[in-house]
């Protein structure tokens, strides 16, 4: 054990003595995960999202107000009919190997995007085709209106609609990429990647930034920094004593144990997060015993949110129970549905059970022991669950492999899933479109792959929906057809934290998604 603990010292003292002799500016992080992903557009991660973030760029992207704006698009326009959708893109667009970003290549990310996207499965198909006008202009042609065009292709979050060159795009959105070329404001040094250690990024000098000030993830994207290193510490401990002893400038996500004696630190700012974020418990529909909706509604009675917040936050300035499938506070904010639901309901959760004839077949459920926000998840769930009758079996892993483990469909025994507990980025889900968890086209959808033409017949009725009311009403119908088949069950909302040397200067508000324009370090 001591010569593991050498080692591992030994391994972080040369990771924090990779200092360039140079003037440059260099960041150290602390990211909420290690990255191994790299394609935004195949995994859903977070942490590739955010690595998405780095070195590409968007068509449009969304303010501090959540209202979209151009990025990459310097005009658009529409037709009488709303049908014909023109873009012509910015000057001075350039991939990070010197060539110039073409209309061919936008088209090509649009196609590859929207057929992992949950919004952006709706809004391809609404579509007709595409048709390139010249290399900086391309139109979109709808088959028929479509009225959260620009929403869908300026999204925020997982999967976002990166653009990237069209024979990267041009792969099948089912496999990954091995490519790292984009146009966006950083480049990732491929050849400094040592996986399970660091990522560096550095400034691309050629990038132009919009001329309008930054706001949230729209706007200049002005890079002060001349150097970005992700640096891994799996170890929560051993991370907030390297942001303490200065060998590193940021943690990303802090455990709420240390938020008490990093608040009294001189020296140290807290970093909370601008937008909330939701637990979910999800199910996997295609094999026992979660193929069966009563079972999948057992659980969702068995569930309980205070006990899950407790686990993961525990301080409750920073969490709060909630049903809403959209998040509370937001516009379409709605317990319809959620009667009786994630109550702790013990005795209809075993009237399920017994209804369905559960054999007592185990719920296999990955536990990723090395991502501190949701780690807790997994033992809360398999409490509650066992408290109405079923077996769980908690696998812990790191999250890496948990991300690829979930993509499989075959049973556990051939390395599949039966449940998983996450959380998901307010921004994400606050609406039946974006909610990634709802898609219920079958094997087309996200890991857990509910089975549903009803419930999309309620999602494309949001897509009709023009006034707030309508909208509150088709959203409504889609969550509590969710809870009645089961597609995730909410588990609450909490707010993450982060921390920084006070040498490092942080843009406000804070962006909804952790990048890295506009952040200073003296």
């Amino acid at each position: 054990m001591r010569r593991l603990l050498a080692v591992s010292a030994i391994a972080l003292a040369a990771i924090f003595a990779s200092v360039s002799a140079s003037a440059e500016t260099v960041l150290k992080v602390v990211m909420h995960s290690d990255v191994k992903a790299l394609d935004p557009i195949w995994s859903a991660a977070y942490i590739t999202r955010n690595y998405g973030y780095m070195i590409y760029d968007t068509l449009f992207a969304v303010d501090e107000k959540f209202q979209v704006k151009p990025q990459m698009v310097d005009t658009w326009s529409t037709s009488n009919d709303g049908l014909t959708w023109t873009f012509k893109l910015r000057d001075g667009l350039e991939w990070h190997d010197g060539t110039s970003v073409t209309a061919e290549d936008c088209v090509a990310s649009l196609k590859r995007w929207s057929a992992r996207d949950a919004m952006g499965q709706k809004y391809a198909a609404a579509v007709a085709g595409y048709k390139v006008v010249d290399a900086k202009t391309f139109e979109i042609v709808l088959k028929h209106k479509f009225g959260p065009l620009l929403d869908a292709i300026g999204k925020p979050s997982s999967n976002v609609p990166f653009m990237m060159p069209k024979r990267v795009a041009e792969t099948d959105p089912f496999k990954q990429i091995d490519s790292a070329i984009g146009s966006g404001p950083f480049i990732f040094k491929k050849d400094e990647w040592k996986p399970g250690e660091k990522l560096v990024f550095v400034k691309n000098t050629k990038y132009k930034p919009r001329a309008e000030p930054m706001s949230g993830l729209a706007g200049g994207k002005v890079v002060n920094l001349d150097r970005v290193e992700w640096v891994w510490i799996p170890d929560t401990e051993t991370r907030v004593n390297a942001l303490l002893n200065g060998e590193i400038d940021m943690v990303e996500s802090v455990d709420y144990d240390h938020l008490p004696s990093l608040e009294k630190t001189k020296g140290i700012q807290i970093l909370p997060g601008s937008v909330s974020n939701q637990y979910a418990f999800r199910m996997n529909w295609l094999i026992p015993p979660f193929n069966d909706v009563r079972i999948r509604r057992a659980a969702a009675y068995a569930l309980s949110q205070e006990e899950f917040l407790q686990a993961n936050v525990g301080d409750k300035r920073y969490y709060r129970t909630c049903k809403a499938m959209f998040t509370c506070g937001s516009p379409l904010a709605s317990t319809a549905g959620m009667d009786g639901l994630i109550e702790g309901n013990v005795a209809k959760a075993k009237e399920l059970l017994a209804e369905a004839h559960y054999d007592g077949t185990p719920v296999v459920m990955p536990q990723p022991t090395d991502l501190a926000a949701i780690k807790q998840l997994p033992p809360v769930a398999k409490a509650q669950l066992e408290r109405a009758g079923f077996k769980v079996d908690v696998q812990p892993m790191d999250w890496q492999s948990m991300v690829a483990r979930v993509t499989k469909k075959g049973p556990p025994s051939e390395g599949g899933w039966n449940a998983l507990a996450t959380s998901w980025s307010q921004i994400d889900i606050l609406n039946p479109l974006t909610t990634a968890f709802l898609i219920a086209t079958c094997d087309k959808g996200l890991a857990g792959w509910p089975c549903d033409p009803e419930l999309e017949k309620l999602r494309d009725s949001y897509v009709q929906a023009n006034t707030l009311e309508e909208k509150r009403a088709a959203a409504d119908a889609v969550q509590t057809h969710a809870m009645q088949v089961v597609t995730h069950v909410p588990l609450g909302e909490w707010f993450s934290i982060g921390a920084a040397r006070d040498t490092v200067t942080f843009p406000k508000p804070l962006s909804p998604v952790t990048v890295f324009w506009g952040i200073s370090k003296k």
